[in-house]
């Protein structure tokens, strides 16, 4: 069992709900991600999904691809994000890290090359948001072989033929899309969420986790009441913008750990949330 699928299941047998961080890496500009993504932990994140930056983020709104265009300016590459983990593992063995972001980086530098490199460097999880499940085959096995999970999306009109094709390839947990759309969309209902979870659900034997439109903790914990975790990326990268003197690690804290509380208290669905 990966350390990503451990923590997975010490969640549900403690009777909780994943929340998963997303931050993008290098981003904010001056900041120590490293530090940024301890202080995520130490919040109350189970696993935290750390970006790639790239230059054309096209699942991505605008708030994650600023925050892309910010760390690449900064001159963050893909062997940086690898350092980062490396550096976060030091003094962090056991949460996990997936990361995320897009199929090209991964290529120029090979897929075994890469695999490799992020297993060393403490990576438990790689999302590659434009790797489709027809071309898998050509990634997943050296991830695999690595010991990394590779982790798919399913959007609100994936097929149930489609969905079988991704549960082939898929291990960790299966990202729900919430919304048609890109990241930071703010209608969001969750009632249909709930339905389509479940559905979701009956077709895999992995955990569910639902993201893209969950921007407060009352929603978060509206849905981690049927699914089995949040994802939430936008809103927390908008939260370090707007974060005026404090730095980004009090910035995190003080958005994250609400979210947390809310989901262990836990709420009833109620239709639809902005």
């Amino acid at each position: 069992m990966s350390r990503l699928e451990q923590r997975l299941a010490e969640v549900r047998a403690a009777g909780r709900k994943s929340l998963v961080p997303y931050v993008a890496a290098g981003d904010p500009a001056g900041e120590d991600t490293v530090a940024l993504l301890h202080a995520l932990a130490a919040a109350g994140a189970d696993v935290i999904e750390l970006g790639v930056p790239f230059s054309d983020p096209m699942a991505d709104g605008p708030t994650v691809a600023l925050a892309c265009e910010r760390a690449l300016a900064k001159g963050t590459r893909l062997v940086d994000v690898l350092d980062m983990v490396r550096r976060f593992r030091r003094d962090d063995a056991h949460t996990p890290i997936v990361l995320m972001g897009y199929l090209n980086p991964i290529e120029s530098m090979g897929y075994q090359q890469f695999s490799e490199a992020a297993s060393e460097a403490g990576v438990d999880g790689v999302l590659i948001v434009d790797l489709t499940p027809e071309e898998a085959p050509d990634v997943t096995p050296a991830l695999r072989e690595a010991g990394l999970d590779p982790i798919f999306l399913a959007a609100p009109n994936t097929s149930l033929e489609r969905l079988a094709a991704i549960g082939r390839e898929a291990a960790g947990y299966l990202y729900y899309v919430s919304l048609k759309g890109v990241t930071g969309s703010s209608q969001l209902n969750t009632d249909e969420v709930a339905a389509r979870v479940d559905l979701l659900k009956a077709h895999t034997g992995i955990p569910v986790l639902v993201g893209f439109g969950i921007r407060d903790a009352d929603t978060a914990a509206t849905i981690a009441s049927t699914a089995d975790g949040v994802v939430i990326g936008s809103a927390l990268i908008q939260a370090l913008v707007d974060r005026g003197g404090q730095s980004a690690v009090d910035a995190a804290t003080a958005f994250l750990a609400p979210i947390r509380a809310a989901m262990d208290a836990g709420a009833t669905p109620s239709g639809n949330a902005a």
